[in-house]
């Protein structure tokens, strides 16, 4: 079955390639995936794993197996994969490429999370960004612009793939070999190795100072890449650093700690600071997004402080990791309906300037309700899925912290970090007021509220928001 998870999207991209009809094959093939990655979830010890010998020297084996961690990122891939097919207008004659790179990035996601061996690890991320740049060179915002947006993209992305494979490369020649449970921290180089992986995960995930590329790129792509980048494929790095980074280089991860800390930090109030002077409603969730990136890499400092280990003596996680996982599964689920919504705000009024737009919640009730869900979500309102997320984060900065203490540098982080949800509330609620509140504008006056069709992806994202904000158990439970 985690074989055909990730054959499913690429026969389906054969399949529309060889002329079958595009939007109908890849909603059948998300629709599938989305069934048979909620079953494997549930049931993992039905699904088994898969794993086969590619190379012998080194050790790669072709190997997909699931834990509590891969099932919970499993989850997200499939979910934000029907609703990102679901989402977005193809323009007419591009219906190939628009819906075979969607099946692209969701194969190539699926397929990292799931993968147990760390070489097809990174190759199914690699796979995962050619469409991703060919998708906001050709078809995304910004005339020319959006060219000059997919070259910076590939510069910055190929900068830290290469940077992390020569981390991974240094850690594997002192490793039995690249599966997963071989992972061990290694006896040479391990400064050298958590610095390089920290750059090249980090500029993935758009860790200050190398984030530069991840605004103008979610704003310039097509709805669908938007989501499932920013959604899903973002998330590869931080689970890295989780999964592999942790593992094999805990005392240079700790001798890092400091400069990591400092860095999450100008993610949280720099860049946060930056989302409140946007005024493009595109620009500013895609700040938003590498924003909210540094309450996870909080999460995973406070682990690295911990000792590095993710697991707990019962084979669950540790709340530090379990936090970190919670929240890129609540932000990967609100930022694919954040930026599904600004696609349909665009498409009724021909902008995303906030200045432009105002008074719209008296033509679209529908739109303006489902955008203030995921603005409060956002912000971290208690019964939505990054309440439980942010809170777990800033609890696991204080655990093994008692008051007879001094304040260490993770608790400090901790308390400035808060502050970000201050920030965010200015940023989140200032784009709703001045998009539905206030007087009608003309660009609203004719605007028809949301079709059925149209609520589609976003009632689904709402209710998966909903379900584990009001009861994160059915998440963590899977993380035991």
């Amino acid at each position: 079955m985690l074989l055909a998870l990730i054959l499913i999207p690429l026969l389906a991209t054969v399949a529309i390639l060889a002329a079958a009809p595009a939007r109908l094959t890849t909603l059948g093939a998300a629709a599938l995936n989305l069934i048979l990655g909620l079953f494997a979830a549930c049931c993992p010890a039905c699904v088994g794993s898969v794993s086969f010998l590619v190379l012998e020297s080194p050790a790669i084996h072709f190997s997909l197996g699931l834990d509590g961690m891969s099932a919970v990122m499993l989850v997200l891939s499939v979910i934000v994969t029907l609703a990102a097919a679901l989402s977005g207008s193809c323009p007419e004659g591009r219906e190939k490429l628009w819906y075979s790179s969607i099946l692209l990035i969701a194969a190539g996601a699926i397929g990292a999370f799931i993968s147990t061996d760390l070489f097809f690890f990174y190759a199914f991320h690699e796979l995962a960004l050619i469409p991703t740049f060919l998708m906001i060179g050709i078809l995304g915002r910004g005339g020319n612009e959006r060219k000059a947006i997919a070259w910076k993209t590939t510069v910055y992305l190929a900068f830290g793939s290469i940077v992390l494979l020569a981390g991974i490369i240094l850690a594997g020649t002192q490793l039995e070999s690249f599966a997963f449970e071989h992972l061990a921290a290694v006896e040479n180089h391990q400064n050298a190795i958590a610095l390089l992986l920290i750059i090249g995960f980090g500029t993935l995930v758009s860790l200050f100072p190398f984030h530069s590329w991840a605004a103008p790129a979610y704003a310039s792509a097509p709805a669908p890449i938007a989501m499932l980048h920013a959604g899903v494929l973002k998330k590869f790095g931080l689970y890295g650093l989780l999964r592999v980074g942790l593992a094999v280089a805990p005392e240079g991860m700790q001798h890092w700690l400091n400069l990591l800390l400092v860095l999450l930090l100008c993610n949280i109030i720099w860049v946060g600071l930056v989302t409140i002077n946007q005024k493009n409603l595109a620009n500013m969730l895609g700040n938003s997004s590498v924003m909210h990136m540094g309450y996870i890499f909080l999460a995973i400092a406070a682990a690295i402080a911990s000792g590095g280990e993710i697991m707990t003596a019962d084979g669950g996680l540790t709340l530090a990791a379990s936090a970190a996982v919670l929240l890129m599964f609540a932000h990967g689920i609100s930022i694919a309906l954040s930026f599904s919504l600004a696609d349909r705000i665009e498409a009724k009024t021909g902008t995303i300037e906030l200045n432009k737009l105002g008074g719209l919640a008296k033509t679209a009730p529908k739109l303006c309700f489902l955008f203030g869900l995921v603005a409060m979500a956002s912000i971290g309102l208690p019964g939505l899925a990054n309440f439980a997320g942010e809170i777990m984060v800033f609890f696991s900065g204080f655990e093994g912290w008692t008051t007879d203490q001094d304040l260490g540098p993770v608790q400090i982080a901790t308390i400035i970090a808060i502050w970000g949800v201050v920030i965010s509330a200015v940023y989140m609620l200032r784009a709703f007021r001045n998009t539905f509140q206030g007087p009608l504008e003309a660009k609203c006056e004719n605007v028809t509220d949301l079709s059925l069709l149209e609520k589609a992806p976003a009632i689904l994202l709402s209710i998966v928001l909903l379900v584990v904000g009001l009861y994160p158990n059915l998440l963590l439970n899977v993380l035991k």
